[in-house]
């Protein structure tokens, strides 16, 4: 669980670290700090692909993108969700993270 109780990390089976936020939620610099820490935890020391679940997350601030900007045990990391705001969510996320473009991709799931 993320200090906070926002959302939770977990490394699985397949090497792929995956943090999942709870729906509906905000996420500020202090939550980007503890999953952040989370990670680096589960992570021992090693670096691992990351899985962002962003389904129906509410906002993601300024000041917790600049967060997810510092290097963690995290080297490749993708995002997921079910509509055009967590699209719009993962875009201006990694605008933040990465210096080129990407494209967003919004992966069909059940509606809330």
């Amino acid at each position: 669980m993320v200090e906070g109780g926002k959302g939770a990390v977990e490394l699985q089976a397949d090497g792929v670290i995956h943090l999942t936020w709870k729906p509906n939620v905000s996420i500020e610099a202090q939550d980007a700090h503890a999953a952040m820490a989370a990670v680096n935890e589960i992570a021992e020391g090693s670096e691992y692909p990351k899985l962002v679940e962003m389904v129906t997350v509410e906002a993601v601030s300024r000041q917790a993108r600049a967060v997810f900007s510092v290097p963690s045990a995290a080297f490749r990391i993708a995002s997921f969700g079910s509509g055009r705001v967590d699209r719009l969510l993962a875009t201006f996320f990694f605008d933040v993270r990465v210096p080129v473009a990407l494209p967003a991709i919004s992966v069909p799931g059940p509606n809330p």
